[in-house]
């Protein structure tokens, strides 16, 4: 059976399946609903381009939640004004430049990547996996 490829990471090579991206999505879903992130909610998701954004959006909606990107290279004053026009409680960023700009707003709940359980790296083939991913039930 052929792995689909969803995404190439452009910084490291590393490729991300369908299947990855599934099961990445369904355990970072899992994180968000267990920090209190609600249908209807909205999350914003201030990552870099890449298979960590991919993830964190598709465990967004996959929650119910409303996904708010913030372009990474926003100047901390457009950043803290778009945090605050949100009224978002909750933020998904490993960016100190957003957690700054996150101070003054509604925002009490912040996650970085690692929190979702999508830090793993991507596997280039089926032969080559992370611990985590020989672990079945």
């Amino acid at each position: 059976m052929d792995e689909r490829i969803v995404m190439v990471d452009s910084g490291t090579g590393l490729k991300l399946t369908e299947e990855q991206l599934d099961e990445r999505s369904a355990v970072a879903t899992v994180q968000l609903r267990r920090r209190g992130v609600r249908a209807g909610d909205s999350v914003l998701i201030c990552l870099p381009v890449g298979p960590d954004l991919l993830v964190a959006t598709d465990a967004v909606i996959a929650a119910g939640a409303v996904a708010w990107p913030l372009p990474v290279e926003l100047d901390a004053a457009v950043l803290r004004e778009r945090i605050v026009a949100s009224d978002a409680r909750v933020m998904i960023s490993d960016l100190p430049r957003a957690l700054d700009a996150a101070d003054e707003s509604r925002v009490r709940i912040v996650m970085g990547v690692a929190d979702l359980g999508a830090l793993h790296p991507y596997p280039s083939s089926r032969g080559f996996r992370t611990e985590s991913d020989r672990i079945r039930p």
